[in-house]
């Protein structure tokens, strides 16, 4: 039985982080169904120059990912549809990634709001008890952020900053290789094997070797 992981994509800049996300889910053989939100296909095509429109979602999605998903098991849900699979329990799903989390979704997660798909699916996978990762991106944050961080761990949630690391590439690393760190973490945190980044050693200048 198909049992996809959930990525949710909400309208904080950060899209890169969801397309290595997706890209290496599939990499691992992973189902996907894939949740984009309004606002996220405004900060697609503001960070990419590229649409994402539900009638062309294949060919938008594999433009984005930069890859042909013929053989990939991948499946988009509009954001609107609040009658879609992922907006209940009896779905099967192993878990979910929202990636980049804007501080307007982790509000309405946290307090189960369910205004559209990507929350509504994000509230099912936590009281499912299921794997969830939030990837807060903006920064700085308010008292009223914080809180709702902290309402969605005590939910079971992990919650994953867009904080890269330097350490497995060193001062000189490529937006890429920062954007792969945090995707790599979220993998680890869904528990996906992959090889996104280059994991501490416990040797100093290790990445300029």
């Amino acid at each position: 039985m198909r049992e996809p992981w959930v990525v949710g994509v909400s309208g904080a800049s950060g899209t890169p982080y969801a397309a290595a996300v997706v890209r290496a889910l599939l990499d691992a053989g992973e189902p996907v169904d894939l949740i984009v939100s309004r606002a996220a296909r405004l900060t697609i095509l503001d960070e990419t120059g590229r649409p994402f429109r539900d009638g062309h979602w294949a060919d938008d999605l594999a433009a984005w990912l930069g890859r042909d998903l013929t053989a990939a098991d991948v499946r988009h849900w509009p954001a609107g549809d609040l009658a879609a699979g992922p907006s209940s329990g009896s779905y099967r799903a192993r878990g979910m990634a929202v990636v980049p989390a804007s501080t307007a979704a982790c509000a309405g997660i946290a307090i189960g709001l369910s205004k559209d798909l990507l929350q509504r699916a994000a509230e099912v996978n936590l009281k499912e008890r299921r794997r969830v990762v939030v990837v807060p991106r903006e920064t700085p944050v308010t008292r009223s952020h914080l809180e709702h961080l902290i309402a969605l761990h005590d939910a079971g949630a992990v919650v994953l900053p867009a904080s890269p690391g330097f350490y497995g590439a060193g001062a000189a690393a490529s937006a890429v290789q920062l954007v792969d760190f945090v995707a790599g973490k979220v993998l680890d945190a869904l528990g996906v094997p992959h090889t996104l980044l280059r994991r501490w050693s416990g040797e100093l200048g290790a990445a300029r070797n």
